[in-house]
């Protein structure tokens, strides 16, 4: 049982990190873009169905045929292009009034490489490509004439400090083309746009398409050996979520329906729509940009579209972190964007007490030590009883090892076969051993390992966070891999120190696990990296405990054949020399 249990959770973390690092996302089938995004030549809906997408391809403004533009004269416009800065506690934006869009969304609390706030808003994307909340119908002249008219802003700049203000954008020509956005900020939510638009033309109602553009961030994403995907498509219907990978976007570029958001996303952020129950309409491009430096390093992006029906109005966009109580005060589904795993229903509750225990000390490094200890005293009678369990069943292993041998050489569809199980459980009743002692409470133990695993692998809180010395950022790996070899050090002395049942070989080759368990550790992110060393620690020191309680080993010598319990078919009868050894 012992060696199932070692299996387990060896081929567990194998499965975890080894998927990962062998098997990385798939790059895009579609060829890299190096200038203007072309919409997709049909959408999978639309073959199968046998209709044409109405939603309108992305907006070139720089490539529009100057032909197909409006030469109309504008009545109500802005006088040259300009930026309006929007500006919360949490954030700072930045309008443009060419097309009414949003030009950067950048977040105060979160920092990128360069130590700046985080950008969410793509810029090494083609030129051309639509923005977010750029507006779209079906006639292409009238597309270009809105993504180049110059939108009359409604402030000149907005700082929202309480409660909530309104940025508004018009604009009319003498055509009889009308087309007004309206942004709605509050203070106590500032990672969420309440968005209005309008669009008419000599006064009949035109349905516009948001385009929303490349999403989200920079494109490039870190190595790692844990989960971290690259920008994605997501949605939520239906009461589970759907993520995309970018090879699959083909096939899975349109969604339609009730809908309850959607929108790209990436290990720590989202962009996405909440419709609030109403029909959707959602378009998905998957998007390669070759950058400029290293050589042939590409950005990965997700061009995305909706429509509402009927036009949106007060339709609400996030633009955020996946902040688990931050997505949960916009809308309870919204958490779900966070991939926690199978053990969703414990990660919860670990990442709430962790970020409680960070609430008195203020360092998340040690609030993982203290966390990770306070589990594992909870499950301290459980690794007692299981670390006893197999130490009783290392001293009857001679034994054990004697009755096998005896039965080596048959079949294991031989009748006699089943005389070794009969001896074997007569053995474990007479020693008072339980097999299944040793494995059952440590099996309790890994639904907890793995939540642990899930929540230190995509919780925000560890973005950014330091810990001590050389470790600016428990997200990341260990710049110096320090402490994965300590790691390794300590799972080595932890292998040693426990009971084995197992041959002398195996136990040399399981010797060689920590080595693995090492290589698997260097990239990973230095937070986990520091919760099983720290498990190591603990596992070490419980060891000397259990055996101080217990005490040594003791030695049992296998007697020879003839002095060994005998019995026989009629009565279980047992010899001389078997009284005389009792």
């Amino acid at each position: 049982m012992e060696k199932r249990v070692l299996l387990a959770v060896v081929l567990s973390f194998v499965v975890l990190y080894g998927y990962q690092a062998l098997f990385p996302p798939p790059k895009p089938a579609e060829k890299p873009v190096t200038g203007t995004p072309a919409p997709p030549q049909g959408s999978p809906a639309s073959a199968a169905t046998g209709t044409p997408t109405t939603t309108p391809p992305p907006v070139n403004t720089a490539a529009a045929p100057a032909a197909e533009q409006s030469t109309s004269t504008p009545t109500v416009a802005d006088s040259a292009e300009r930026d309006i800065t929007f500006e919360t506690a949490s954030v700072h934006a930045v309008f443009t009034t060419r097309g009414g869009t949003l030009k950067s969304w950048r977040l105060k609390k979160y920092q990128d490489a360069a130590h700046e706030p985080l950008e969410l808003v793509p810029h090494t994307v083609p030129p051309g490509s639509p923005r977010p909340f750029t507006l779209s119908v079906s006639d292409a002249s009238t597309n270009a004439t809105l993504a180049q008219a110059l939108f009359k802003p409604s402030a000149n700049d907005l700082v929202v400090t309480s409660g909530s203000a309104t940025l508004a954008f018009d604009y009319e020509d003498a055509s009889g083309l009308k087309a007004r956005k309206e942004f709605l900020f509050t203070a106590d939510s500032p990672y969420i746009v309440d968005f209005s638009a309008t669009v008419s033309q000599s006064g009949k109602e035109l349905a516009p398409t948001v385009q929303w553009g490349p999403g989200i961030g920079s494109g490039v994403v870190a190595s790692t050996r844990t989960y971290s995907p690259p920008p994605q498509p997501i949605f939520y219907r239906d009461g589970s979520v759907s993520r995309i990978k970018a090879t699959k976007v083909p096939e899975n570029a349109v969604q339609d329906g009730i809908i309850g958001f959607a929108g790209v996303d990436d290990h720590y952020f989202l962009a996405a729509t909440l419709p609030r129950g109403r029909p959707l309409h959602v378009e998905y491009r998957a998007l390669e940009v070759p950058l400029p430096s290293p050589p042939g390093a590409v950005a990965h992006f997700i061009d995305w579209s909706v429509r509402y029906d009927p036009a949106p109005s007060n339709a609400r966009f996030f633009l955020g972190p996946k902040d688990f109580d931050v997505l949960a005060a916009v809308d309870r589904d919204l958490v779900r964007s966070i991939d926690f795993g199978m053990f969703a229903w414990l990660v919860v509750p670990l990442l709430r007490a962790l970020k409680w225990v960070d609430s008195y000390v203020g360092n998340y490094g040690w609030s993982i030590i203290i966390l990770t200890i306070l589990i594992n005293v909870a499950m301290f009678p459980l690794r007692h009883k299981s670390v006893v369990s197999m130490r009783r069943m290392q001293e009857i292993q001679p034994e054990v090892k004697a009755i096998q041998d005896r039965y080596a050489n048959l079949k294991m569809t031989d009748p006699a076969k089943q005389k070794m199980n009969t001896e074997l459980m007569s053995l474990y009743r007479e020693r008072g051993v339980n097999p299944a002692s040793g494995c059952v409470p440590m099996l309790l133990t890994l639904p907890v390992l793995f939540a642990f695993y899930s929540m230190l692998s995509v919780a925000i809180e560890l973005r950014g966070a330091p810990f001590a010395g050389w470790i600016h950022d428990l997200s990341v790996h260990d710049p110096l891999f320090i402490t994965p070899i300590l790691m390794g050090i300590t799972q080595f002395v932890q292998t040693k120190m426990t009971p084995s049942t197992a041959d002398p070989m195996q136990q040399k080759m399981m010797m060689f696990m920590p080595l693995v368990m090492m290589s698997f550790f260097l990239w990973a992110p230095s937070g986990l990296v520091l919760y099983w060393t720290t498990s190591n620690l603990w596992a070490i020191g419980q060891q000397v405990l259990t055996n101080r309680l217990i005490g040594p080993a003791k030695t049992r010598t296998v007697r020879p054949p003839a002095e060994r319990r005998v019995k026989n078919v009629g009565g279980g009868r047992t010899d001389q020399a078997l009284k005389e050894r009792k």
